[in-house]
């Protein structure tokens, strides 16, 4: 029995996930994306956990991220690829930054010198993604930019890399054009003299099914914790978070009474209804409602009426199947027969799991199952 809802994060799932994603790719280094609180499963932790089973550097989106890393005693490798200030802050922190145009790397070799130290940089060139990362016409100059900034001793280049756009969709054509026009940009680098360590490209989906992205690094993020890109499952990744709360009241309604905002459902019959104290402002999406079941011992129930902001309500039928208030009920966690998990929500909100699980609201506290 559960006393208030908790989201519970096993970090021996966490890994190990890394150590099967570290078979898949022997020779690339594991980057654990931690960002966006690793995916809603406490980065600092799971941080830990990832470094422990092998991960051999971390990777952010932003330089707070990176920094609170640092601040809770991560000492291995960290690169932030989005942020657009206080490269200062990280340069003295040792924290890797990402460029993505002429203008970002002229602000961080200026932070570079305010600081007194040399800064690594991964340099994000833009395949194809059309989103953030040097363009092929801005490359020479940013090539320029670096050999005056090597020879200063302000900046090195550590990393080369580039995002994919159809990297769950592995037999896309364009994942192999990116890679081309990466390599393009690697004996670009080559002709000016400047030295590249490492190349990365792939993420979970390409660490799965295109070893030929793997590359000098890989960059899982979903996989980590526990599924896949593709709707196919691999039961070799163990889910990470279960969402837990308890039952927190039950009540009997009749025939032809409504329930919730709008009376978007009414009881066909006499029935027993049970309360779940979770709702969209903690990461239960109002636009399930109504298309979702939970778990309550071996036995699935189904969400009935609106998904509320704090709160949502489920049908246990007319003789409620021996359930009792108190009751745990499962929202999502790893697939054990009856139990709903992540992808499963994401059909029924129409999104993807990196939402579901990166959207589980900061009122629902974390805790921490230990790796063994």
């Amino acid at each position: 029995m559960i006393t208030e809802p908790v989201a519970e994060i096993d970090l021996d799932a966490i890994a190990s996930n890394i150590r099967v994603l570290s078979a898949l790719a022997p020779h690339s280094e594991l980057m654990a994306v931690v960002k966006a609180d690793g995916y809603g499963h406490g980065a600092l932790p799971v941080a830990h956990a990832a470094v422990a089973a092998g991960a051999g550097s971390l990777g952010v989106a932003t330089i707070p991220e990176a920094l609170a890393l640092r601040d809770g005693g991560v000492t291995a490798p960290i690169l932030a690829w989005l942020s657009t200030s206080g490269y200062a802050a990280a340069i003295a922190r040792d924290v890797r930054l990402g460029v993505n145009s002429e203008r970002q790397l002229a602000a961080i070799a200026s932070a570079a010198r305010e600081v007194g130290r040399p800064v690594e940089v991964h340099v994000k060139v833009d395949t194809g993604l059309s989103r953030n990362g040097v363009t092929e016409a801005e490359l020479p100059e940013v090539l320029r930019q670096l050999g005056r900034l090597r020879a200063e001793g302000a900046v090195r280049v550590h990393g080369l890399f580039s995002h994919l756009s159809h990297a769950d969709v592995p037999e896309h054509p364009q994942n192999s054009l990116q890679l081309e026009r990466l390599l393009a940009a690697r004996a670009a680098f080559d002709r000016h003299g400047i030295p590249v360590e490492q190349m990365h490209l792939g993420n979970s989906g390409t660490a799965l099914a295109r070893p030929d992205l793997h590359l000098d690094a890989l960059r899982p993020g979903l996989a980590m914790y526990g599924y896949t890109p593709f709707e196919q499952p691999d039961s070799s990744l163990v889910p990470a978070m279960t969402l837990r709360a308890p039952l927190a009241l039950m009540k009997r309604v009749r025939a032809g009474d409504g329930v919730s905002y709008g009376h978007t459902w009414i009881a066909e019959r006499d029935t027993t209804l049970g309360l779940v104290p979770l709702g969209y402002a903690d990461g239960v999406p109002r636009i399930m409602s109504g298309r979702f079941d939970v778990a309550i011992g071996d036995r699935r129930f189904p969400s009935v009426g609106r998904v509320c902001m704090d709160q949502f309500v489920v049908d246990l039928g007319p003789d409620a199947a021996g359930v009792a208030e108190g009751d745990e009920v499962v929202l999502f966690g790893p697939a054990q027969g009856w139990r709903p998990n992540a992808r499963e929500w994401a059909h029924a909100a129409g999104t993807i799991p990196w939402e579901i699980l990166t959207s589980i609201g900061s009122r629902v506290p974390r805790s921490y199952l230990p790796a063994r």
